[in-house]
């Protein structure tokens, strides 16, 4: 018997992609909806029935719940993935999905809400022993009562959203000088990405590790991890290479970590996948940053390595199933994956570069994985992210995963549009990656010394 009887997938490209494969793999009836942009998207032919719902701006369509609920009634959905980003972690969007009768394939929506306020968060992990660093709540608006918030945390500070995350509106600050403009740019990048102008400050920590612990928890209080990932590999504080496990990590240091974090999630009534990003600092203490209630851009990374396929668990979490069924056995660590984000993107600015895909042939190979949405003669438009492939490779060493990745991405052919494989295949290749030496500001590093020549 089907888990549920129709899902619709909120979402497009590669995300909706690997949702409706493992619709098809598990039988279970599927509704794709795109954009006016979207139309005619290869990703499109992996559904049983596909609707439009408006314009190519997100606002217009992946953003427009009531077209999105209207959809799903009329295709007689019973449940909705919300994929990753658009509307999969909004709390008011989940609860309306709920209430007219469908399952939103996700945790309840009073988890998004709580994990979506990053003070909250703190606040909940801090209360919980989690080890957390030293921070603010939200800010208030007397600047005298700001500066006095990031003396008691001591600079540099970072001024983050409160409502939202993927590196938006994140503004150092090591002077009281700079920090009041911080401040007031950050509250407005806020405002305009998340809808909410709070802030808060953290204790800016110079070239930390970014490791985050995958959790897949039931409706019945069960909660279990599924390891770590290292993505600390990022630009514009937007990770471009993930890998499981991490590297150069004690696991008699690490391992007890995630078992209380997962069992700190279940004593809580955690009921679906979630991660808990981690800060892990150059003194080797980990710090918890936030919690992300959906699937995660690099969960494959440890599927390839756990063969768990974390859309069919989170699928059957959402069905009722208990953890018991969802994962009958205890998760094992298997050889290593390495997943690269390809970007219609400047290699050596980081900006958008869209157009059309004049060709566009991806990798194909024993031991590499290709996610995407996109085909020769798309159109890369500025109204979406501008990712158009994650790559992942998989070898029973960590060197032979990322000598297969750099391999496969050289294999890439992508014309027309610029885009950031030199800048990956730079980063891959460097002595610091090869030898797990990552950290946040890595990247920066490497593209400032490749010669420009290296550019596509």
């Amino acid at each position: 018997m089907a888990l549920f009887s129709k899902v619709l997938v909120a979402n497009r490209g590669a995300v909706a992609a690997r949702v409706l494969r493992c619709l098809n793999t598990l039988g279970i009836p599927s509704i794709a909806v795109y954009s006016e942009a979207d139309r005619g998207a290869p990703w499109l032919e992996l559904a049983g029935e596909t609707a439009a719902i408006g314009g190519a701006p997100a606002r217009e369509s992946y953003l427009n719940a009531d077209r999105l609920l209207e959809t799903a009634r009329r295709f007689h959905a019973d449940a909705l993935h919300p994929g990753y980003g658009f509307l999969s972690e909004n709390a008011a969007f989940a609860t309306r999905v709920e209430e007219q009768g469908m399952r939103f394939i996700g945790p309840a929506p009073h988890w998004i809400d709580a994990m979506g306020h990053k003070t909250r968060a703190r606040e909940m992990a801090a209360a919980n022993g989690l080890p957390v660093g030293r921070g603010s709540g939200v800010l208030p608006a007397d600047p005298a009562l700001i500066l006095a918030a990031a003396e008691a945390i001591g600079y540099p500070v970072l001024v983050k959203p409160a409502a939202g995350g993927g590196g938006i509106g994140m503004l150092p600050a090591k002077t009281p000088a700079d920090l009041i403009a911080a401040v007031e740019r950050a509250a407005s990048m806020a405002e305009r990405g998340f809808a909410s102008r709070e802030v808060y400050l953290e204790r800016l920590v110079e070239k930390p590790r970014h490791v985050e612990i995958q959790l897949v928890g039931d409706r019945h209080g069960n909660v279990a991890h599924v390891f770590e990932r290292d993505c600390s590999v990022q630009r514009r504080h937007q990770k471009i290479i993930e890998e499981a496990a991490a590297p150069n990590l004690d696991r008699s240091q690490v391992d007890p970590l995630l078992a209380s974090v997962a069992a700190t999630m279940g004593r809580l009534g955690y009921d679906n996948l979630g991660t808990v990003e981690m800060l892990l600092a150059p003194d080797g203490e980990f710090r918890f940053l936030e919690m992300n209630t959906r699937l995660q851009v690099e969960h494959g990374v440890t599927e390839e390595v756990t063969g768990i396929d974390l859309v069919a668990a989170q699928l059957r979490s959402a069905a009722g199933q208990r953890l018991a069924e969802i994962l009958p056995e205890a998760p094992t660590l298997t050889g290593h994956a390495v997943q690269a984000r390809v970007y219609a993107e400047d290699p050596k600015r980081f900006l958008p570069s869209p157009g059309t895909l004049r060709e566009y042939t991806p990798p194909r190979g024993p031991h590499i994985r290709v996610e995407t949405g996109y085909c020769a003669g798309r159109e890369v438009t500025p109204h979406y992210d501008p990712l158009l492939a994650k790559v992942i490779a998989r070898g029973a060493t960590r060197r032979e995963a990322i000598d297969r990745l750099i391999e496969a991405l050289g294999a890439f052919r992508v014309e027309g549009i610029k885009h950031n494989i030199p800048a990956l295949c730079a980063i891959l290749a460097s002595e610091e990656f090869r030898e797990g030496r990552v950290h946040t500001g890595l990247a920066a590093e490497v593209v400032a010394r490749t010669p420009a020549e290296a550019k596509p």
